[in-house]
């Protein structure tokens, strides 16, 4: 039978309908060759791991000068990432390190405008994350074609403002309602609308790593698997900080 999970393109950037294309058959793999979602968990739990121990230091110590070379260096490995997908196994915990240094740096400017915010964030990154990967185990959710198509059509609406956003940005301006001192109620409207789109990409990264295991992918694609589920929960993270930040200035 066809499976039916990539009969969609995906809207994260690192999971796409040709993530999981292999060159050769899958029968030329071995069983411990082959990608299992158990092994692609245990490596998003060691990349976890890797991004909260730079993103602590940093956070704890005032260290944000980690910041803007971590993104960079972050942005870089991602890219990597992508075009080299069979380099994951050293650039995805490489990306996992800078990322922690970007995100320590970001949440130690949040927390200090607003206590408490980033435990706050944390903790509702963690219960979305487990909550929709329940949902998606018991099939309450499911990652069918209508569903993708509507989630990767926010998607690129989203990345359409966030691009005119950032040349605005060029000139002084910006768009006022995703400015992060903005507490009107359309403006907090949109916060949640995006975190949603967010949320909901979980699904969708679920959906392309459970098919790579069916597909029996290549081993090192867990370590891939793991880089797409890291750049949706970090989207997710950053998304939630900004939520949250506007309900506090109100």
């Amino acid at each position: 039978m066809r499976s039916s999970h990539l009969n969609y393109r995906t809207s994260n950037p690192a999971l796409n309908k040709n993530t999981f294309k292999i060159v050769s058959s899958s029968n030329s793999f071995t069983l411990d060759q082959k990608m299992t979602i158990k092994g692609t968990v245990d490596k998003t739990a060691i990349c976890l791991i890797l991004l909260l121990i730079p993103a602590y230091y940093v956070f704890t110590t005032a260290s944000v000068g980690y910041a803007i070379p971590g993104a960079f260096f972050g942005l870089i490995l991602a890219l990597v990432t992508i075009f080299k997908r069979k380099w994951a196994q050293y650039t995805v915990p490489a990306y996992s390190v800078a990322q922690g240094c970007a995100l320590g740096g970001i949440s130690y400017y949040y927390n200090q405008a607003y206590d408490g915010i980033v435990l706050q964030s944390i903790s509702l990154t963690v219960c979305i994350l487990f909550s929709l990967l329940f949902a998606y185990r018991t099939k309450i959710i499911r990652a069918t074609k209508n569903f993708k198509l509507g989630v990767f059509a926010a998607m690129g609406g989203i990345f359409l403002l966030y691009v005119v956003n950032f040349i605005m940005s060029f000139f002084g301006s910006g768009i006022s309602f995703l400015d992060v001192n903005n507490s009107s109620n359309f403006s907090i409207g949109v916060s949640i609308f995006i975190v949603i789109i967010a949320s909901l990409n979980l699904v969708i990264d679920f959906d392309f790593i459970e098919e790579g295991s069916e597909k029996g992918a290549p081993k090192y694609m867990e370590w891939y698997g793991a880089f797409g589920l890291l750049v949706t929960l970090i989207w997710l993270y950053l998304e939630i900080l900004r939520m949250l930040a506007k309900m506090k200035n109100r």
